[in-house]
């Protein structure tokens, strides 16, 4: 049986990480309070911020901006950096 979490994003009881996704206490807060499936959302528009704003992952001031964007995503904000060139896809 899989391990639920109260997911901070959905506001509901889901399915939890296995792992922590980074080491220390960023990776074990995200363990206890985002589900699986928030995280694999994160990751998709991750993706998209770092695509569209051709961020570089070695740049120490885009690693910030994604961890300040990542809080903001899992917090349900409104203040999220829009992505200015994704197009949805069409249903």
């Amino acid at each position: 049986m899989s391990q639920t979490v109260f997911c901070k994003k959905y506001q509901k009881d889901l399915e939890a990480l296995i792992i922590p996704p980074f080491p220390g206490a960023k990776g074990q807060e995200i363990v206890q309070t985002v589900s699986k499936l928030a995280w694999q959302e994160w990751l998709k528009y991750q993706t998209m911020l770092i695509n569209e704003k051709h961020l570089n992952m070695m740049n120490p001031e885009s690693r910030q901006f994604l961890m300040a964007e990542m809080d903001k995503f899992f917090s349900n904000s409104d203040d999220l950096e829009p992505v200015a060139g994704y197009v949805p896809p069409e249903s």
